[in-house]
């Protein structure tokens, strides 16, 4: 397993944007094009170019043999034997993925302000006591801890926001994650990242092991066509 981060600080020019658009497929660069925010479409764009340099690293392969499909949910894949399973998530000023032989789910998120009666909404019940039990000055670091380990776990399982968030339940402890479901949730795996003071960021897998450290990437290092 291997996670890649790429962080776009400042906006993609023109003429860099329109250069890398034409590594994206036809159907890709019609979807970015229709982004109303520049930012997100860069954020798009640097998406689907970071899982291409992953996938050509790992897999010696050149970006014409790249073709995603989608499960009946939504969720891109990339068909090849053995299996190779990613996924992608950004936020912010930051783009990241994760690639594996397992099935597996990563999600950011910038730290911002946040209403946290949004929680009543999609946490447990147990979830929300948890939130509101923790002090008032790191009860925002909590609800973006839970909500990415949550999110990472429906991309894992490739259900995403078809399943129920108030479904399951999750921990967090001071050295494992907790949690608490009544399907088959107790075969993941979590462990979070410390990539950005600002972000949170959290990985779901069947894998028993994890990377220790992040690879991070720059548009200038993306080696595409």
């Amino acid at each position: 397993m291997k996670i890649y981060a790429l962080n776009i600080n400042k906006e993609i020019s023109p003429s860099l944007f329109n250069k890398l658009l034409s590594f994206v497929s036809t159907e890709r660069r019609e979807k970015i094009n229709k982004f109303i925010r520049k930012e997100d479409a860069d954020r798009s764009l640097a998406a689907d170019l970071l899982i291409r340099q992953a996938l050509i690293e790992n897999l010696e392969i050149q970006n014409k043999d790249i073709s995603f499909y989608y499960n009946i949910h939504g969720k891109p894949y990339f068909a090849h034997n053995p299996p190779i399973y990613f996924n992608l998530s950004h936020s912010g000023n930051w783009v990241v993925c994760a690639i594996s032989e397992h099935e597996v789910g990563i999600d950011v998120e910038k730290i911002e302000e946040v209403g946290l009666d949004i929680a009543k909404s999609f946490f447990s019940k147990k979830e929300y006591n948890d939130l509101m039990r923790k002090e008032v000055s790191k009860r925002k670091e909590y609800f973006y801890s839970l909500w990415t380990l949550k999110e990472s776990y429906i991309k894992a399982c490739g259900k995403g926001l078809s399943l129920d968030l108030r479904s399951f339940s999750i921990g967090i402890g001071d050295n494992n994650i907790i949690v608490e479901s009544q399907n088959d949730f107790k075969k993941y795996s979590f462990k979070q990242y410390n990539i950005d003071k600002n972000y949170k960021l959290s990985l779901c897998t069947f894998a028993t092991t994890f990377p220790e450290k992040i690879i991070f990437k720059t548009l200038e290092d993306l080696n595409i066509d």
